[in-house]
């Protein structure tokens, strides 16, 4: 590490509140799936901030269209309407099928509001206010208190709590599970359609068609959460189209505006007309022109890119790939995921691997200590995961 970089990373860690274990980079810049480091070095990337920069680094439509809105009006508050925000939800209805969308800055905002909407939707039906939601163990929602009710690791809730309470916690992929928490009282049931931070699982499709087909019988809103596993990842725009079944609310961030801080939560006509109303939720920056010209344009780029195809293709030949590395190391125990979410398990901790990849170029992050999973732009290519998985290899011990 040079001098200059030494400098920054001791100047952040005088300054910024030390919440993150950060690796010891200062990024300078993006270009398709690389970053480059102040000193030049240049990293093929399987992380994509966090599965945010589906369409990749510098991207010239989407940085002209964000330059434009800029040089035009940043903010507006949702006091009037502004045209990004009109023409971003009307495409987010297109392609997810919802009726009705609220903006937000952040996935945890959207299961917060999310949240709102379910407890509401419920009060208006019987005027209680004892409702309880059934949420899924080894999730993860976010990091405010009510979507951290909700994530079902204790270890990140203990410190924090009394959480907004009646809470339950069920076994994802287990019905039974599920089903056995169910009362009179439960409102809604959360989860991630593919559980990411838990260790890359999607759910099975007759698990999903099963709760989906309980909250239809026991008027419980099924409330799933696309934050990471929406926009594209699993070559469905959102998840839970593969399946066929729709929940009555979904939350998305992350790639839904590839970089610039934006989230959703989205609503099926029956549930938004009947819980949230005028003066039960709102977000000073939420909605905003320049957030809403981000997500509009990527949409658009989407589609023009064809990147659902890409993902299709390039998904598949990750999975094969991945697939032979697992039978070739006995220290990898199992291989999940779909589309370009995908994780391999190993025998333990594997941050020596991360840190050895790194140190050759290559950017990945963990889901629990001893899983990597692999959630790169999803413009990547076949000669890329190739890249990767000769890099990798090299730091498997």
């Amino acid at each position: 590490m040079g001098e200059i970089m030494k400098k920054y990373i001791d100047d952040a860690e005088a300054a910024l509140l030390h919440t993150y274990n950060r690796y010891q980079i200062v990024w300078d810049k993006g270009d398709g799936v690389y970053m480059y480091d102040i000193e030049g070095k240049k990293y093929l990337d399987f992380v994509a901030g966090i599965a945010v920069f589906a369409l990749g680094y510098n991207n010239r439509e989407y940085n002209d269209a964000l330059k434009a809105q800029i040089d035009k009006v940043i903010h507006t508050s949702n006091y009037y309407y502004n045209i990004p925000a009109i023409e971003a939800a009307k495409k987010l209805k297109k392609i997810s099928g919802m009726d009705r969308v609220f903006f937000t800055n952040s996935g945890a905002e959207a299961v917060e509001g999310a949240l709102k909407a379910a407890r509401k939707y419920a009060f208006l039906r019987d005027g209680n206010t004892d409702h309880e939601i059934i949420a899924m163990n080894h999730s993860f929602h976010g990091r405010t208190m009510g979507a951290l009710a909700v994530t079902g690791n204790p270890h990140y809730r203990e410190a924090f709590e009394p959480l907004i309470g009646n809470i339950k916690f069920a076994d994802f992929n287990d019905f039974d599970s599920v089903k056995a928490q169910v009362t009179d009282k439960t409102c809604a049931i959360i989860m991630e359609t593919v559980q990411g931070e838990g260790g890359i699982y999607p759910a099975s499709e007759d698990f999903l068609k099963k709760v989906r087909a309980l909250c239809d019988e026991k008027d419980i809103l099924l409330i799933l959460d696309e934050i990471q596993c929406g926009m594209g990842r699993t070559g469905s725009m959102f998840a839970w189209q593969r399946y066929g079944v729709k929940p009555d609310i979904m939350t998305s961030a992350k790639a839904i505006g590839c970089g610039i801080p934006v989230g959703a939560f989205m609503m099926t006509e029956k549930t938004a007309s009947h819980s949230l109303t005028s003066g039960d939720h709102g977000t000073t920056y939420g909605g905003n022109p320049l957030a809403c010209t981000a997500v509009s344009k990527v949409i658009d780029l989407f589609d023009e890119l064809d990147v659902l195809e890409n993902v299709r293709n390039v998904g598949d030949y990750m999975y094969d790939k991945l697939d032979e590395l697992a039978e070739k190391y006995d220290c990898i125990k199992a291989h999940r995921g779909v589309g370009l979410i995908q994780g391999l398990e190993f025998d333990r901790p594997v941050g020596d691997i991360i840190l050895r990849a790194l140190d050759k170029g290559l950017m990945l992050i963990n889901a629990g200590t001893n899983i990597i999973r692999f959630i790169p732009p999803l413009i990547v290519t076949k000669q890329n995961v190739d890249d990767m998985l000769n890099i990798l290899e090299e730091c498997i011990l």
